[in-house]
């Protein structure tokens, strides 16, 4: 179902294990998370994109304009995927 949940990042270097976390508990479980880490695009360390594949979640990882085009892509072939947003 939708929902907005508020993320406690304020810049991609808040992005941790921990504060991915979040996206490990939701439920209906999703299948892809998209990131957007601002004006640009911005790589995270590949454990935690690896921790989160593990865990079953593909990790798409954009500046935020873009995210925000590729979650309501997804969102409109009624894909199960969540966006962790950090404003540009």
């Amino acid at each position: 179902p939708r929902a907005i949940l508020q993320w406690n990042v304020g810049s991609h270097r808040d992005i941790s294990p921990e504060s991915l976390s979040l996206f490990r508990l939701l439920e209906p479980h999703i299948e892809i998370l998209v990131l957007g880490t601002g004006d640009r695009v911005e790589r995270l360390h590949p454990a935690m994109l690896k921790q989160m594949r593990e865990c079953g979640i593909a990790v798409e990882v954009q500046d935020t304009p873009n995210a925000c085009a590729t979650f309501n892509f997804l969102t409109s072939e009624k894909r199960m995927v969540a966006a962790g947003l950090i404003p540009p």
